[in-house]
């Protein structure tokens, strides 16, 4: 088992964050979908695993079949977290939908002794951003509306992220109980 702390980067006030416990023998692909759960993201962008970001020689995700460009992707249909993940510290990045530019940063917090089939999620702080709301910078503009009533584009905010009219968006918000459901659906 491979304990997790990912974290979304350029987010903070508060940070937003999942631990999970993930088996060594999920895929990348699988990885992926136990983050989407962890988050509360609904999956519909394209995503890549890499040491480093866009800044990676290789990536971890769908590759490009295409036959337009010479793509480095490797299937994460394919490769095995425990292929890549050996070492208590080791970083690595995921990202997902590359136009908003959701950059989450991991780190293999512990690896721990024991076989397991399901992943877990154990802790986690922060509510996960709105799907298509331009990303990190995107975010802290919504933010910035919802705290001013004020603010000309208050209510055509409010309409767009769905909110009831006595319900706020509260960007602390996190129920573990749920993304505890939804990761152990994986």
């Amino acid at each position: 088992m491979l304990q997790f702390k990912i974290q979304l980067e350029h987010i903070a006030k508060p940070s937003v964050w999942r631990r999970v416990l993930v088996p060594d023998s999920f895929t990348f692909e699988k990885f992926h979908h136990v983050i989407q759960e962890a988050f509360g993201w609904y999956d519909c962008h394209l995503y890549q695993f890499s040491e480093s970001g866009y800044a990676s020689n290789s990536h971890i995700g769908i590759p490009d079949d295409s036959g337009w460009g010479d793509d480095s992707t490797v299937d994460s249909k394919k490769v095995k977290l425990c292929s890549v993940f050996s070492a208590k510290g080791q970083r690595y990045t995921y990202i997902y939908d590359f136009g908003d530019d959701w950059v989450h940063k991991i780190t293999l917090e512990e690896v721990l002794l024991g076989a397991a089939k399901k992943a877990s999620i154990l802790a986690g702080k922060g509510a996960c951003p709105p799907e298509d709301c331009g990303g990190p910078w995107g975010y802290q503009n919504i933010l910035e509306i919802l705290a001013d009533p004020k603010h000309e584009e208050y209510e055509d905010t409010r309409e767009w992220l769905e909110l009831e009219e006595d319900e706020q968006w509260d960007a602390k918000y996190f129920d573990l109980a749920e993304a505890q459901e939804n990761v152990a659906s994986v």
